[in-house]
């Protein structure tokens, strides 16, 4: 029963965290009105609890393993405590920036799920079920929707007030209900990034998470204050169209891990990164509110269906090593949100305009649909690269001068020839003079009629003994129908021969 409830439970947590997470850029346009915050400084407020938010995903993923999602989001949401209260009486710039900080907390437990959810259920399943623990960004929608309505009644103070009561809800619900039996990974921290800094996949998975959670975060976070200031609408018209935004980003989310576990999830990112390209775009001929609208919520769409195929990725690519890979991607993916609200701010003073920022948006995520197009075909043929190299036929690769330039480990296995060895050199190296001049150029003149050769060969290993093979030499010929490569692959029929000798 307790394994049952804890997708609803740490789902409902990261909830949590993330309606704590965004407090501050949610009732922005009510603080303001108390608190002096010049307009240079406005997006440095909203964006600062991205910081720790991001910064702390690593270790958070990574302790999650250690000692079970139970454990650290208790901890979690009782430090959470203390910065909600002093935002609540926050009286200065510096109170906001020193509370914000540490409200990142709340964004950081999102790796602790995603770590330890996936050990309850089969890898067919990852995608859908972190795409279902993914969609507590809709804690985002509750506090962009939910905490300028309450503020509207009660003041900011008392709403930031508010979610003190339910933070301690939860840390109640986590004694009780959390799993403390979750099996623990108790691989030590620095041998996990050993085994996988050095792995170019993670940083690209880094810099698509960067782009879909980190547009995700920073339009949440930019959203209210620009729609209200840049349009004129209402700050709860502007706080309702945020939420909406959130909203279909989140509903995306198990949508998008749901595909990902029923078809290649590199061709939907080629999908994702796609859309953002032309909605970037959209957004940065500073269009109208109708066609604004229509960007972000394109944007949002892609960044819902993004955030859950990477996520069904990241289990597939570094099983062993999930921990610190979720940390390391969902921090790279916070700090997406952080930036882009101060780069647009800081474009924005210097043009008049936010269209470079949206053009640099389009441009980083046209060069990321590149990056996982290389990921899709590097993948086929490493694919291949597998079936070669786990073959029992040896297999070795000339150009068209005979020059060996490649050979599997089943060549070296028959041959006794290492790779080092016989790179650069001529395949006569294994001949064994028991053929004649004549067999060898019926066997080219073969090869140049039909393509290939096949049949039974005396070749020589290494320690000078001779055997059989049965061989098929292969032509490889280029678009334009030119041979650039021979190819041959044999089998040891040695065995053969000595029965019937």
């Amino acid at each position: 029963m307790v394994k049952k409830i804890q997708l609803p439970l740490q789902t409902l947590n990261l909830v949590v965290g993330f309606m704590v997470w965004v407090l501050i850029s949610s009732l922005m346009p009510f603080i303001k009105e108390d608190i002096a915050i010049p307009a240079n400084q406005l997006a440095l407020v909203t964006a600062v609890p991205v910081i720790l938010g991001s910064i702390l995903r690593i270790p958070l993923g990574y302790y999650a393993n250690q000692f079970g999602a139970r454990t650290i989001f208790l901890i979690s949401f009782v430090l959470l405590i203390f910065p909600v209260y002093y935002i609540s009486i926050a009286k200065t710039i510096t109170d906001l920036l020193i509370g914000g900080l540490f409200l990142g907390l709340g964004g950081a437990v999102f790796s602790v799920g995603v770590t330890s959810l996936p050990k309850y259920y089969p890898k067919e399943r990852h995608g859908f079920v972190n795409g279902i623990y993914g969609a507590g960004n809709l804690g985002t929608a509750v506090s962009a929707f939910g905490a300028p309505v309450l503020a509207s009644k009660f003041g900011w103070s008392t709403t930031v007030q508010f979610y003190l009561i339910i933070l301690a809800i939860f840390i109640i619900a986590n004694f009780f209900l959390g799993d403390k039996k979750e099996h623990r990974v108790k691989t030590p921290l620095l041998e996990q990034i050993k085994g996988v800094y050095k792995n170019e996949k993670l940083w690209l998975l880094s810099l698509f998470y960067f782009i879909t959670f980190g547009s995700f975060v920073a339009f949440t976070i930019y959203l209210p204050n620009f729609l209200v200031a840049n349009f004129g609408l209402d700050k709860v018209d502007a706080g309702l169209r945020t939420a909406g935004f959130i909203v279909i980003a989140t509903i995306m989310r198990p949508l998008g891990g749901w595909l990902a576990d029923r078809f290649h999830s590199l061709i939907l990112l080629m999908f994702v990164f796609g859309v953002y390209t032309v909605s970037a775009m959209i957004l940065s001929f500073a269009p109208s509110i109708g066609w604004y609208t229509f960007g972000c919520l394109t944007i949002a769409l892609c960044a819902g269906v993004g955030n859950g195929v990477i996520f069904k990725l990241v289990p597939m690519y570094f099983h062993k090593q999930a921990g610190i890979v979720n940390g390391i991607v969902s921090a790279m993916g916070g700090l997406g949100g952080f930036f882009p609200p101060l780069i647009l701010t800081i474009l924005f003073n210097i043009t008049g305009h936010y269209a470079i920022g949206f053009m640099a948006l389009s441009e980083v995520a046209l060069a990321s649909l590149i990056l996982v197009i290389w990921m899709y075909y590097q993948g086929k043929m490493g694919i291949a690269k597998e079936v070669i190299d786990h073959t029992v036929e040896g297999i070795l690769v000339t150009d068209t001068h005979g020059k060996i330039i490649s050979v599997n480990p089943a060549f070296s296995k028959i041959t006794g020839y290492t790779e080092s060895e016989v790179i650069g050199k001529n395949p006569n190296i294994l001949k064994s003079g028991m053929q004649s001049k004549e067999f060898y150029e019926s066997l080219w003149r073969s090869i140049e009629a039909n393509g290939f050769w096949q049949g039974e060969v005396w070749n020589k290993r290494k320690d000078g003994e001779s055997y059989l093979q049965w061989l098929t030499i292969s032509a490889i010929k280029n678009d334009a129908g030119e041979i650039v490569q021979y190819a041959g692959m044999f089998s040891d029929m040695s065995s053969r021969n000595v029965k019937e000798a």
